[in-house]
C-alpha cells in the first residue's frame, strides 16, 4: 500500500483556544492513538489534502518532533459550513495487529451484458478489509468479464489471500440490469413475433 510522509509539531497546550489559534494559522489539531500514550500534535492543512481528498487509501509516515511512526487516518472532523478539516485522529500501526480499513473497488474488463444494452450498476465502491498492515492492498479488483444481464458479483464471490472482507456476504458489489432501451427492444421483438 502507498505511503505519504507528513510531519507534525507537538502541541504544548491542549484546549479550545489553542486549537482555534492553530486553525487560524493553517494548522489542524491532531491526535495519534494506539501507542503507550496519546500524542497531541498539529499538522499543516495543506499537507493533509493529498491523503484526505482522494479515493486512494494511504498509510501515513508521521514524523512528530523527530519520532517517526506509521499510521492511518481513523477519524476526521470537518467544519459544517466551510468543510475545512477541524480535527484529525491517527491510529498507530502495529505490524502484528490486524486493522480494518475501507479499500476502493476497481472494476476490470468489459461486461457482455453491457455490450448487449444492459446497465452496469456498482452498489459498493469500497469494501471493509481486515488484515495485517503488510497485507493490505491499494484496491480490490473485481472482474466483470462474465457479467450477463441480470447477473451480479456479491461480496461472497471475492476470494483474497490473507484478507478478510467484513461486509455482509450477500451484499452486491456490481450488477448488470436491464436498461430501458433493452427492455423496449425486447418488448418490440415480442410484439413482432405475434
Amino acid at each position: 500500500m502507498k505511503s505519504i510522509a507528513i510531519s507534525g509539531s507537538l502541541r504544548e497546550n491542549v484546549g479550545k483556544r489553542d486549537a482555534k489559534e492553530l486553525r487560524y494559522n493553517g494548522q489542524v489539531p491532531a491526535v495519534l492513538y494506539g501507542g503507550a500514550t496519546q500524542t497531541h500534535f498539529s499538522v499543516s492543512a495543506a499537507d493533509l489534502r493529498a491523503v484526505v481528498y482522494t479515493p486512494v487509501v494511504h498509510f501515513i509516515d508521521l514524523e512528530i518532533a523527530g519520532v517517526k511512526s506509521q499510521a492511518i487516518i481513523k477519524d476526521i472532523q470537518f467544519h459544517p459550513l466551510t468543510e475545512k478539516i477541524t480535527h484529525i485522529d491517527f491510529l498507530l500501526l502495529d505490524e502484528k495487529k490486524p486493522i480494518t480499513i475501507e479499500i476502493p473497488v476497481k472494476l476490470t474488463g468489459t461486461s457482455p451484458g453491457v455490450k448487449v444494452g444492459g446497465k452496469l450498476v456498482q452498489k459498493l465502491r469500497k469494501l471493509r478489509i481486515k488484515a495485517l498492515p503488510k497485507d493490505h492492498l491499494d484496491a480490490i479488483e473485481v472482474s466483470i468479464e462474465s457479467l450477463e444481464v441480470g447477473k451480479s458479483v456479491k461480496v461472497s464471490d471475492i476470494k483474497l489471500d490473507n484478507l478478510v472482507i467484513t461486509n455482509a456476504k450477500e451484499d452486491t458489489i456490481v450488477s448488470v440490469t436491464t436498461s430501458r432501451a433493452l427492455r423496449q427492444a425486447e418488448q418490440e421483438a415480442a410484439q413482432g413475433k405475434k
